[in-house]
């Protein structure tokens, strides 16, 4: 018993050490690949907004004309932008452009991972985007991306059409105080992502997607965000669908669905 006490306390006080990094270890898992020419072109990807030594992320060129809106995909927290070409192959049919958005400290971006950055650097995406393409504009978040597109919509003056949220969380202490119920988890937990929080004041249309199998984030974290929410809102369930594997069980009626939903439009 005493050894078992002994290291919970050396667990606690490693946690509690500023500078540790073990926040960082557990939350963020970026990959340094650079996708080639020939995978971009095959998933109807370019660099953007410029080329492959200044860009902050991916711009799909489909549909070839006009399109009815952005849609800037903030990813989750492993991986590269450019594998989340799905987004492309699901919402480009629909008529939007798509940017998949990069984080510092991923793919080929120089940068250290952290809510800090990631926002700051959102703030710029979001602006460029205004400028630059289609409108309306509309934000996707895909589990930690939840977080940041949140907290980018809680300070920006750029209009945003709507909001989608893929396997989101209400907080990242709800989840952490989830996953380590032995453990002070306040202590070393640098970065809030207060989803809930930060959207509190959006009035504008939030689509909620939650895997009802997801075993990294219990979909109750994506039904709490729900509750809390007080604009217009409206929830999807991925029946049987896990964190990683719900992009199989959704069809082109699914994403038709929900496009609608935060661009406003009636069904007859």
């Amino acid at each position: 018993m005493m050894h078992h006490f002994k290291f919970i306390a050396v667990m606690i006080i490693l946690l509690a050490l500023p500078g540790c990094g073990l926040q960082d270890t557990m939350l963020y898992y970026p990959s340094s690949s650079r996708p080639s020419p020939e995978f971009l072109s095959a998933r109807h990807l370019r660099f953007w907004p410029a080329g492959d030594t200044d860009c902050r992320g991916f711009i799909s060129t489909i549909p070839n004309g006009h399109a009815n809106g952005t849609i800037i995909v903030f990813h989750g927290n492993a991986g590269t932008a450019a594998e989340r070409d799905y987004y492309v192959q699901a919402l480009a049919p629909l008529g939007y452009r798509v940017i998949l958005a990069e984080y510092p400290g991923y793919g080929a971006r120089t940068g250290k991972p952290g809510e800090a950055s990631f926002v700051n650097d959102a703030r710029s995406v979001l602006r460029l985007a205004f400028e630059q393409s289609e409108k309306p504009v509309f934000l996707l978040g895909e589990s930690l991306g939840c977080g940041v597109a949140a907290a980018v919509v809680k300070d920006t003056t750029v209009p945003i059409g709507g909001i989608i949220l893929i396997t989101p969380w209400d907080t990242l202490l709800s989840v952490a105080k989830g996953k380590f119920p032995w453990l002070p988890v306040r202590l070393f937990l640098r970065d809030t992502y207060d989803t809930a929080g930060n959207l509190r004041s959006f009035q504008g249309p939030i689509a909620v997607i939650g895997a009802g199998h997801d075993e990294v984030i219990p979909v109750r974290h994506a039904q709490e965000l729900y509750q809390s929410l007080s604009g217009t809102k409206k929830m999807w369930m991925i029946t049987g669908a896990g964190h990683n594997d719900w992009p199989d069980r959704m069809d082109p009626s699914w994403w038709r669905e929900i496009m609608e939903f935060v661009r406003g439009i009636k069904k007859a």
